[in-house]
Protein backbone atom coordinates (compact mmCIF):
# COMPACT_ATOMS: atom_id res chain seq x y z
CA UNK A 1 0.00 0.00 0.00
CA UNK A 2 1.37 3.60 -0.95
CA UNK A 3 2.23 5.90 1.74
CA UNK A 4 0.38 8.99 1.97
CA UNK A 5 -3.72 9.14 2.19
CA UNK A 6 -4.17 5.89 1.08
CA UNK A 7 -2.03 4.28 4.09
CA UNK A 8 -3.58 2.55 6.68
CA UNK A 9 -3.69 4.87 9.12
CA UNK A 10 -5.14 7.26 7.05
CA UNK A 11 -8.22 5.37 7.27
CA UNK A 12 -9.37 6.03 10.91
CA UNK A 13 -11.92 8.68 12.73
CA UNK A 14 -13.26 8.98 16.02
CA UNK A 15 -16.83 8.08 16.56
CA UNK A 16 -18.41 8.53 19.94
CA UNK A 17 -20.28 5.43 21.54
CA UNK A 18 -23.43 6.74 21.56
CA UNK A 19 -23.10 7.01 17.40
CA UNK A 20 -23.12 2.87 17.29
CA UNK A 21 -26.53 1.66 16.54
CA UNK A 22 -27.15 -1.36 18.98
CA UNK A 23 -30.59 -2.11 17.99
CA UNK A 24 -32.30 -1.41 14.24
CA UNK A 25 -34.44 1.38 13.67
CA UNK A 26 -38.10 0.21 14.25
CA UNK A 27 -38.79 -0.10 9.91
CA UNK A 28 -36.13 -1.43 8.00
CA UNK A 29 -36.27 1.90 4.87
CA UNK A 30 -36.42 4.17 7.56
CA UNK A 31 -32.76 4.37 7.87
CA UNK A 32 -31.44 7.25 6.73
CA UNK A 33 -29.54 7.81 3.23
CA UNK A 34 -26.67 10.18 2.79
CA UNK A 35 -26.10 10.14 -0.63
CA UNK A 36 -22.33 11.10 -2.37
CA UNK A 37 -22.35 11.27 -5.81
CA UNK A 38 -19.16 9.75 -7.01
CA UNK A 39 -18.66 12.33 -9.48
CA UNK A 40 -18.56 14.69 -6.70
CA UNK A 41 -20.91 18.08 -5.58
CA UNK A 42 -23.13 18.43 -2.57
CA UNK A 43 -24.05 15.69 -0.39
CA UNK A 44 -27.68 14.86 0.45
CA UNK A 45 -29.63 14.02 3.31
CA UNK A 46 -32.67 11.36 2.42
CA UNK A 47 -34.25 8.30 3.94
CA UNK A 48 -33.59 4.46 2.38
CA UNK A 49 -37.22 4.68 0.63
CA UNK A 50 -36.42 7.41 -1.20
CA UNK A 51 -33.94 4.65 -3.80
CA UNK A 52 -36.02 4.35 -6.24
CA UNK A 53 -35.85 8.30 -6.86
CA UNK A 54 -31.75 7.49 -7.35
CA UNK A 55 -32.48 4.67 -9.82
CA UNK A 56 -33.52 4.47 -13.37
CA UNK A 57 -35.35 1.80 -15.69
CA UNK A 58 -32.84 0.01 -16.84
CA UNK A 59 -30.52 -0.19 -13.63
CA UNK A 60 -29.50 -3.79 -11.73
CA UNK A 61 -29.68 -4.31 -7.94
CA UNK A 62 -27.68 -6.61 -7.08
CA UNK A 63 -28.25 -8.30 -3.91
CA UNK A 64 -26.45 -10.78 -1.47
CA UNK A 65 -28.40 -13.30 -0.82
CA UNK A 66 -26.60 -15.30 2.11
CA UNK A 67 -27.87 -16.07 5.03
CA UNK A 68 -26.35 -16.04 9.14
CA UNK A 69 -26.32 -19.11 9.80
CA UNK A 70 -26.75 -19.05 13.97
CA UNK A 71 -22.79 -19.99 14.65
CA UNK A 72 -22.12 -18.94 18.08
CA UNK A 73 -22.52 -22.01 20.14
CA UNK A 74 -22.64 -22.38 23.84
CA UNK A 75 -21.52 -24.92 26.25
CA UNK A 76 -19.72 -26.01 28.75
CA UNK A 77 -16.62 -28.17 29.31
CA UNK A 78 -17.18 -32.28 31.37
CA UNK A 79 -15.93 -29.64 34.25
CA UNK A 80 -19.04 -27.79 33.56
CA UNK A 81 -17.03 -24.35 33.51
CA UNK A 82 -18.71 -22.49 30.94
CA UNK A 83 -17.40 -22.75 26.72
CA UNK A 84 -18.18 -20.79 23.20
CA UNK A 85 -17.23 -21.50 19.97
CA UNK A 86 -17.93 -19.41 17.22
CA UNK A 87 -18.35 -21.56 13.82
CA UNK A 88 -16.54 -19.54 10.89
CA UNK A 89 -15.82 -21.45 7.86
CA UNK A 90 -16.47 -25.10 7.47
CA UNK A 91 -13.44 -27.26 5.96
CA UNK A 92 -15.39 -30.38 4.89
CA UNK A 93 -17.15 -30.70 2.05
CA UNK A 94 -20.80 -32.67 1.92
CA UNK A 95 -22.78 -33.44 -0.71
CA UNK A 96 -22.91 -30.92 -3.73
CA UNK A 97 -26.37 -28.56 -3.21
CA UNK A 98 -28.57 -28.27 -6.04
CA UNK A 99 -26.69 -25.39 -7.79
CA UNK A 100 -23.77 -27.93 -8.05
CA UNK A 101 -22.02 -26.21 -5.17
CA UNK A 102 -20.35 -28.21 -2.35
CA UNK A 103 -22.30 -28.33 1.08
CA UNK A 104 -21.28 -27.63 4.87
CA UNK A 105 -19.72 -30.53 6.38
CA UNK A 106 -19.07 -31.30 9.88
CA UNK A 107 -15.37 -29.77 10.13
CA UNK A 108 -15.04 -26.04 11.01
CA UNK A 109 -12.61 -23.37 11.30
CA UNK A 110 -13.56 -21.61 14.92
CA UNK A 111 -12.92 -19.35 17.49
CA UNK A 112 -12.88 -20.61 21.18
CA UNK A 113 -13.34 -19.31 24.40
CA UNK A 114 -11.49 -19.51 26.64
CA UNK A 115 -8.51 -20.07 24.66
CA UNK A 116 -6.26 -21.15 26.81
CA UNK A 117 -8.11 -23.93 27.98
CA UNK A 118 -9.72 -25.31 24.82
CA UNK A 119 -6.93 -26.80 23.40
CA UNK A 120 -7.13 -29.86 20.61
CA UNK A 121 -8.57 -33.04 22.59
CA UNK A 122 -11.22 -30.63 24.52
CA UNK A 123 -14.56 -31.15 23.92
CA UNK A 124 -17.70 -28.24 24.66
CA UNK A 125 -21.13 -29.76 24.96
CA UNK A 126 -24.15 -27.47 23.97
CA UNK A 127 -26.87 -30.24 24.11
CA UNK A 128 -27.49 -33.71 24.53
CA UNK A 129 -27.56 -33.58 20.58
CA UNK A 130 -24.45 -31.44 19.92
CA UNK A 131 -21.05 -31.78 21.28
CA UNK A 132 -17.96 -29.73 19.96
CA UNK A 133 -14.62 -31.82 19.72
CA UNK A 134 -11.36 -29.46 19.36
CA UNK A 135 -9.18 -31.21 16.44
CA UNK A 136 -6.55 -28.81 16.02
CA UNK A 137 -5.10 -25.61 16.05
CA UNK A 138 -4.86 -23.00 13.52
CA UNK A 139 -1.68 -20.45 13.15
CA UNK A 140 -3.92 -17.39 13.91
CA UNK A 141 -4.66 -18.53 17.42
CA UNK A 142 -8.19 -20.22 15.86
CA UNK A 143 -9.59 -23.94 16.24
CA UNK A 144 -10.59 -27.08 14.01
CA UNK A 145 -13.48 -28.26 15.52
CA UNK A 146 -15.75 -30.75 14.28
CA UNK A 147 -19.33 -30.83 15.22
CA UNK A 148 -20.73 -34.29 16.16
CA UNK A 149 -24.54 -34.52 15.88
CA UNK A 150 -27.25 -36.90 14.36
CA UNK A 151 -28.86 -34.10 12.74
CA UNK A 152 -27.97 -32.43 9.38
CA UNK A 153 -25.25 -29.34 10.53
CA UNK A 154 -27.50 -26.58 10.28
CA UNK A 155 -30.81 -27.86 11.88
CA UNK A 156 -28.79 -28.34 14.82
CA UNK A 157 -27.62 -24.76 14.79
CA UNK A 158 -30.79 -23.75 14.05
CA UNK A 159 -32.05 -25.30 17.46
CA UNK A 160 -29.13 -24.34 19.49
CA UNK A 161 -26.66 -21.62 17.59
CA UNK A 162 -27.00 -17.90 18.96
CA UNK A 163 -26.94 -15.51 16.23
CA UNK A 164 -23.53 -14.23 15.49
CA UNK A 165 -23.53 -10.28 16.71
CA UNK A 166 -20.59 -8.22 15.95
CA UNK A 167 -18.84 -7.42 19.27
CA UNK A 168 -18.82 -3.45 19.05
CA UNK A 169 -23.14 -4.30 19.77
CA UNK A 170 -21.78 -5.10 23.46
CA UNK A 171 -24.90 -6.81 23.36
CA UNK A 172 -26.18 -10.40 23.53
CA UNK A 173 -28.21 -11.67 20.82
CA UNK A 174 -32.38 -11.24 21.60
CA UNK A 175 -35.16 -12.59 19.87
CA UNK A 176 -35.53 -9.36 17.47
CA UNK A 177 -31.99 -9.96 15.78
CA UNK A 178 -33.30 -13.87 14.63
CA UNK A 179 -35.25 -11.78 12.03
CA UNK A 180 -33.56 -8.40 12.00
CA UNK A 181 -29.95 -9.38 11.91
CA UNK A 182 -30.74 -11.27 8.44
CA UNK A 183 -31.78 -9.96 4.84
CA UNK A 184 -35.59 -10.25 4.06
CA UNK A 185 -34.26 -11.86 0.97
CA UNK A 186 -31.65 -13.75 2.54
CA UNK A 187 -32.03 -17.89 1.11
CA UNK A 188 -28.57 -18.94 1.20
CA UNK A 189 -27.33 -20.46 4.91
CA UNK A 190 -23.33 -20.24 5.04
CA UNK A 191 -22.50 -16.28 6.34
CA UNK A 192 -21.16 -15.33 10.13
CA UNK A 193 -22.23 -11.87 9.46
CA UNK A 194 -24.56 -10.09 8.08
CA UNK A 195 -24.12 -8.39 4.70
CA UNK A 196 -25.29 -5.20 6.55
CA UNK A 197 -26.06 -3.04 3.43
CA UNK A 198 -29.33 -5.45 2.33
CA UNK A 199 -30.77 -5.18 5.97
CA UNK A 200 -32.49 -1.61 4.76
CA UNK A 201 -34.27 -3.19 1.71
CA UNK A 202 -38.21 -4.36 2.30
CA UNK A 203 -40.39 -6.90 -0.03
CA UNK A 204 -42.51 -3.47 -0.63
CA UNK A 205 -39.47 -1.50 -1.55
CA UNK A 206 -37.71 -3.87 -3.78
CA UNK A 207 -41.47 -4.19 -5.65
CA UNK A 208 -41.21 -0.65 -6.04
CA UNK A 209 -38.16 -1.00 -8.04
CA UNK A 210 -38.85 -3.33 -10.21
CA UNK A 211 -42.32 -1.36 -10.44
CA UNK A 212 -40.08 1.12 -12.06
CA UNK A 213 -37.72 -0.93 -14.39
CA UNK A 214 -34.83 -1.97 -12.10
CA UNK A 215 -33.43 -5.54 -12.44
CA UNK A 216 -32.68 -7.12 -9.43
CA UNK A 217 -29.90 -10.18 -9.31
CA UNK A 218 -28.79 -12.44 -7.03
CA UNK A 219 -25.51 -13.72 -5.91
CA UNK A 220 -24.39 -15.47 -2.64
CA UNK A 221 -20.84 -14.57 -0.99
CA UNK A 222 -21.02 -15.97 2.48
CA UNK A 223 -19.34 -13.40 5.22
CA UNK A 224 -16.60 -14.51 7.21
CA UNK A 225 -15.61 -12.87 10.19
CA UNK A 226 -12.36 -11.89 8.84
CA UNK A 227 -14.28 -9.31 6.85
CA UNK A 228 -15.14 -6.84 9.95
CA UNK A 229 -11.43 -7.04 11.16
CA UNK A 230 -9.71 -3.73 11.81
CA UNK A 231 -6.65 -3.89 9.91
CA UNK A 232 -3.33 -3.07 11.91
CA UNK A 233 -2.76 1.17 11.58
CA UNK A 234 0.50 0.32 12.59
CA UNK A 235 2.07 -0.25 8.77
CA UNK A 236 3.34 -2.62 7.20
CA UNK A 237 1.84 -4.97 4.16
CA UNK A 238 -2.72 -5.04 5.63
CA UNK A 239 -3.81 -8.62 5.72
CA UNK A 240 -7.48 -8.42 3.53
CA UNK A 241 -10.81 -9.83 4.29
CA UNK A 242 -9.76 -13.62 3.93
CA UNK A 243 -10.59 -16.30 2.01
CA UNK A 244 -14.98 -16.41 1.10
CA UNK A 245 -16.82 -18.90 -0.86
CA UNK A 246 -19.41 -17.30 -3.63
CA UNK A 247 -21.80 -18.23 -6.48
CA UNK A 248 -22.77 -16.42 -9.47
CA UNK A 249 -25.95 -18.09 -10.91
CA UNK A 250 -26.14 -17.89 -14.69
CA UNK A 251 -29.32 -15.71 -14.38
CA UNK A 252 -27.33 -13.26 -12.31
CA UNK A 253 -24.55 -13.43 -14.85
CA UNK A 254 -26.72 -12.43 -17.87
CA UNK A 255 -28.46 -9.56 -16.37
CA UNK A 256 -25.41 -7.44 -15.82
CA UNK A 257 -24.96 -8.34 -19.20
CA UNK A 258 -28.20 -7.18 -20.16
CA UNK A 259 -27.72 -3.92 -18.16
CA UNK A 260 -24.60 -3.77 -19.65
CA UNK A 261 -26.04 -3.72 -23.11
CA UNK A 262 -29.35 -1.84 -22.15
CA UNK A 263 -26.66 1.65 -21.18
CA UNK A 264 -28.29 0.75 -17.57
CA UNK A 265 -25.96 0.94 -14.13
CA UNK A 266 -24.89 -2.09 -12.16
CA UNK A 267 -25.80 -1.03 -8.50
CA UNK A 268 -23.68 -3.46 -5.94
CA UNK A 269 -25.92 -4.06 -2.40
CA UNK A 270 -22.68 -3.98 -0.08
CA UNK A 271 -19.06 -4.64 -0.89
CA UNK A 272 -19.72 -8.60 -0.45
CA UNK A 273 -21.39 -7.93 -3.50
CA UNK A 274 -18.67 -5.78 -4.83
CA UNK A 275 -16.08 -8.26 -4.28
CA UNK A 276 -17.85 -10.90 -5.53
CA UNK A 277 -18.51 -9.11 -8.81
CA UNK A 278 -15.13 -7.89 -9.28
CA UNK A 279 -13.76 -11.28 -8.45
CA UNK A 280 -15.61 -12.61 -11.01
CA UNK A 281 -15.11 -9.92 -13.78
CA UNK A 282 -14.93 -11.69 -17.41
CA UNK A 283 -12.95 -8.38 -18.92
CA UNK A 284 -15.95 -6.69 -20.69
CA UNK A 285 -17.36 -5.85 -18.28
CA UNK A 286 -19.52 -8.86 -17.16
CA UNK A 287 -18.99 -11.64 -14.71
CA UNK A 288 -18.26 -15.02 -15.27
CA UNK A 289 -20.94 -17.25 -13.72
CA UNK A 290 -20.06 -20.26 -10.94
CA UNK A 291 -18.98 -21.12 -7.76
CA UNK A 292 -15.63 -19.88 -6.23
CA UNK A 293 -13.88 -18.83 -3.30
CA UNK A 294 -12.09 -15.17 -3.65
CA UNK A 295 -9.38 -12.94 -1.44
CA UNK A 296 -9.48 -10.11 -3.31
CA UNK A 297 -8.41 -7.31 -1.04
CA UNK A 298 -10.21 -3.99 -2.58
CA UNK A 299 -8.04 -0.98 -1.72
CA UNK A 300 -7.24 2.19 -3.45
CA UNK A 301 -6.28 2.64 -6.35
CA UNK A 302 -8.48 0.08 -7.93
CA UNK A 303 -9.63 -0.59 -11.40
CA UNK A 304 -13.44 -1.38 -11.08
CA UNK A 305 -14.88 -3.52 -13.74
CA UNK A 306 -18.22 -4.54 -13.24
CA UNK A 307 -20.15 -1.95 -10.56
CA UNK A 308 -21.18 1.68 -11.16
CA UNK A 309 -23.10 2.53 -8.24
CA UNK A 310 -22.70 1.51 -4.40
CA UNK A 311 -25.14 0.91 -1.43
CA UNK A 312 -23.29 0.78 1.57
CA UNK A 313 -23.33 1.05 5.56
CA UNK A 314 -20.58 2.91 7.32
CA UNK A 315 -17.88 1.33 8.60
CA UNK A 316 -15.26 0.25 11.04
CA UNK A 317 -12.30 2.88 10.78
CA UNK A 318 -8.92 0.19 9.85
CA UNK A 319 -10.98 -2.04 8.01
CA UNK A 320 -10.88 -3.10 4.75
CA UNK A 321 -14.56 -2.68 4.29
CA UNK A 322 -13.75 1.44 4.39
CA UNK A 323 -10.96 0.94 2.38
CA UNK A 324 -13.19 -1.33 -0.47
CA UNK A 325 -15.55 2.06 -0.17
CA UNK A 326 -12.59 4.63 -0.17
CA UNK A 327 -11.08 2.88 -3.70
CA UNK A 328 -14.54 3.32 -5.18
CA UNK A 329 -15.55 6.87 -4.44
CA UNK A 330 -12.21 8.37 -3.48
CA UNK A 331 -10.29 8.88 -0.67
CA UNK A 332 -11.23 12.50 -0.37
CA UNK A 333 -14.68 12.12 -1.19
CA UNK A 334 -15.26 9.36 1.40
CA UNK A 335 -13.87 10.50 4.29
CA UNK A 336 -15.28 13.68 3.97
CA UNK A 337 -18.78 11.79 3.64
CA UNK A 338 -17.72 9.97 7.17
CA UNK A 339 -17.66 13.65 8.67
CA UNK A 340 -20.74 14.81 7.03
CA UNK A 341 -22.05 11.55 8.89
CA UNK A 342 -20.68 12.34 11.88
CA UNK A 343 -21.53 15.62 12.04
CA UNK A 344 -25.36 15.39 11.07
CA UNK A 345 -26.00 12.22 13.59
CA UNK A 346 -25.74 9.71 11.35
CA UNK A 347 -26.22 5.73 12.93
CA UNK A 348 -22.95 3.77 12.26
CA UNK A 349 -22.21 0.06 11.74
CA UNK A 350 -24.50 -2.97 10.97
CA UNK A 351 -27.52 -1.60 12.30
CA UNK A 352 -26.77 2.17 11.30
CA UNK A 353 -27.46 4.26 8.13
CA UNK A 354 -26.91 3.97 4.74
CA UNK A 355 -24.95 5.48 2.43
CA UNK A 356 -25.35 5.27 -1.39
CA UNK A 357 -22.72 6.35 -4.17
CA UNK A 358 -24.05 6.64 -7.25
Amino acid sequence: MRAGRDSVRDFGYHLSEDRIARYPVARRDQSRLLVAPRSGGPFQHRVFRDLPDLMRAGDLLVVNESRVLPVRLLGAKPTGARAEVLLLRPLEEGEADGDGCPARGHLWEALVRPGGKLKPGRTVEVAPDLVVHVVDSTPDHGRIVRVETPLPVEETLRRHGRVPLPPYLRRPDEPVDRARYQTVYARTPGSVAAPTAGLHFTPELMDTLEAGGVRIARVTLHVGVATFRPVTPSGGNPRGPGEERYRIPPEAAARVAAARAGGGRVWAVGTTVVRTLESAADGEGGVRAGCGTTDLFIRPPFDFQVVDALITNFHLPHSTLLMLVAAFAGYGRTMAAYREAIDQGYRFYSYGDAMVIP
